[in-house]
């Protein structure tokens, strides 16, 4: 997911953290090193490095590891091709670094990273970053605040639609001198934005003079990360080299981190072709998410000799919704009713007795594993946010809770299935001679579940049986994962099977998940094409919260809203995360609650 935070107005202190307060003649805002979402950072009095790290570890050796399905570009920031791993600056950053790093023991705190301080204004119209004076490109040329300025108008302007969504409030990018820039705000009601602008990449305004930044080809752009690319084998592999006395690397942010000397990432098409070439030791290190391979396949010599470690932690999930979403921009899917039937017909109690060991639960909010999950009713405060709104939103949110069915695993959901019937009746849908077809026009019902690779039909496959009695006519539609990227940007599929990652603490990316405006926007990610005024009202109010409080309040109730729109049929996930790697990679087993951080870890 991408890391996008809220700030909330604070109490009228100041430590070695910055706080975002009301506007107050007892307090000056003033330059800091971090920046807290909620009061203190855990490193108020300054950080050293990560608890997670080891500040000793050493530098050297290498590390492979494993991707699934191809790529032909090295620009993840356009909508044009398959990006490359490890060019994209979320955590932890390879190739590109941001203004700020993202602390991922803590939701809510960024450290100085790129820049050396943070100053927001007491008016909240404006924020102000210092760069660091020795940051340097990989070809020797200085990081300038007009490197900083183009970076930012060129994603607005010729980068994914996502990030005109996200910085849409911001009026103006300023290079103030050679080292300082100013973002200017066109209100003081959107909080977020100082952590916003923390967290895009920095490009060199120098190069893109000469290269043109819409493209999505193999050349090799300039970075300034503690890696540069070495080698590219388009849809095959990408390889890292470590930047020797890179000018990061004895930031607090960055120490004990980025130890590998040269890292590999390695693509596989079939995921049985790569768990294979696990075994084999052509990669180093997996996160296990098929929970069969956990359970049974994982007696080979290498985990009896104890070459190959096993390990599972809790795992705090971002807020995780993982369903098949119907697209409502096709006809068969634009009533509620039919996205409701299609998700009662999903036996989830079945999978998990005979696919997951019982090991998975099931997904019922689109913030699940994150206390702004809605249950039950909705709290007083919850109704007083959404009671303007009852004549716009089903009656049932307010009276009964949302829940899904749930069967005795014995693969005989009848009673769902009954259920399911009548409400496909009553969208004026029945069964003729075992096909449901539309009363008026006598339509067949009948789409296709978009998938780029085959791993999921054997338990998807129970689903589409499910369908089948109900005479809906149902298959998967397998393509390469280039053919897959493009027709998902173009919202050319009926059904796909997708995992949404929510932040703790959501905001201005709620827009670019759910926005009427973004709906028809190729390559936003409103994967279901909702337009609903009553989403965009929360969305909007969401962003304008002032307090902890209220995000949790407004979240519940635009949970509600979304689940009560029946976009998705809810699938299952996990509180436990599941990853095995080779003795010769070492670490603290300190494990962040929030992230793996694979590179704190270092080469024995």
């Amino acid at each position: 997911m991408h890391r996008f935070f809220n700030i909330f107005m604070g109490s009228c202190f100041f430590t070695a953290q910055l706080f975002l307060l009301t506007h107050s003649n007892e307090c000056e805002a003033k330059p800091q090193a971090s920046i807290a979402l909620y009061g203190k950072t855990k490193h108020q009095d300054g950080l050293t490095h990560y608890a997670h790290v080891n500040p000793n570890a050493p530098k050297g050796g290498k590390v492979n590891l494993s991707v699934s399905g191809t790529f032909d570009s090295l620009n993840p920031f356009v909508i044009k091709g398959v990006p490359a791993a490890g060019l994209t600056p979320l955590y932890p950053a390879l190739f590109y670094v941001t203004l700020m790093d993202h602390s991922s023991h803590e939701h809510f705190s960024q450290y100085a990273y790129l820049a050396e301080t943070i100053d927001l204004a007491e008016d909240h119209l404006s924020v102000t970053f210092r760069l660091r004076q020795d940051a340097t490109f990989h070809d020797g040329s200085a990081i300038t605040a007009e490197d900083v300025v183009f970076s930012f108008n060129t994603l607005r302007s010729e980068g994914s639609p996502l990030y005109a969504q996200y910085y849409g409030d911001v009026i103006k990018a300023e290079a103030i001198d050679q080292y300082q820039v100013k973002f200017s705000f066109k209100d003081a009601t959107n909080k977020e934005l100082p952590l916003l602008l923390g967290h895009f990449p920095i490009f060199s305004k120098s190069y893109y003079l000469k290269n043109k930044f819409s493209d999505a080809s193999t050349k090799i752009p300039l970075g300034n990360g503690p890696y540069r690319i070495t080698d590219v084998d388009a849809g095959r592999s990408i390889t890292y080299e470590r930047v020797k006395n890179w000018w990061g690397e004895k930031l607090p942010v960055s120490k004990g981190r980025y130890n590998f000397d040269q890292v590999r990432y390695i693509y596989f098409r079939d995921p049985e072709v790569a768990f294979e070439a696990f075994k084999s030791h052509n990669y180093d290190f997996r996160v296990e998410n098929k929970i069969k391979n956990w359970v049974l396949n994982y007696d080979f010599d290498a985990v009896k000799d104890g070459k190959v470690r096993k390990v599972e932690t809790p795992f705090v999930q971002a807020g995780i919704m993982q369903g098949l979403v119907m697209n409502t921009r096709r006809e068969i899917f634009s009533d509620a009713r039919i996205r409701r039937a299609l998700a009662l017909a999903f036996d989830f109690n079945w999978l998990n007795d005979n696919y997951f060991y019982n090991k998975y639960e099931r997904i019922d909010s689109y913030f699940w594993g994150l206390e702004l999950a809605s249950s039950g009713l909705p709290s007083e405060a919850e109704r007083a946010l959404l009671e303007p709104f009852k004549d716009q939103v089903p009656a049932d949110l307010f009276t009964t809770p949302y829940t899904l069915p749930k069967n005795d695993g014995s693969g005989q959901n009848r009673q769902a299935l009954r259920q399911a019937k009548a409400l496909l009746k009553e969208a004026g849908w029945d069964v003729v001679e075992g096909v449901l077809k539309n009363t008026k026009t006598g339509k067949v019902f009948q789409f296709d579940l978009l998938l780029s690779n085959m791993s999921m039909t054997g338990m998807l496959n129970a689903y589409l049986k499910n369908l089948k009695r109900l005479g809906i006519q149902a298959k998967f539609r397998v393509v390469d994962t280039a053919q897959y990227t493009s027709r998902v940007e173009d919202f050319d599929y009926d059904m796909i099977m997708m995992v949404m990652a929510q932040s703790p603490s959501p905001g201005n990316e709620q827009r670019e998940f759910w926005g009427s405006y973004v709906a028809d926007s190729k390559g936003s990610r409103n994967y279901a094409g909702v337009k609903d005024p009553v989403v965009d009202a929360l969305v909007e109010k969401l962003i304008d919260a002032a307090d902890h409080e209220t995000i949790v309040t407004v979240v519940k109730a635009l949970d509600r809203v979304l689940l009560w729109g029946h976009y998705v049929v809810p699938l299952w996930g996990s509180s436990k995360l599941r990853m095995a790697h080779w003795n010769n990679l070492k670490n603290t087993e300190k494990f962040p609650r929030y992230n793996i951080d694979l590179f704190a870890w270092w080469a024995d």
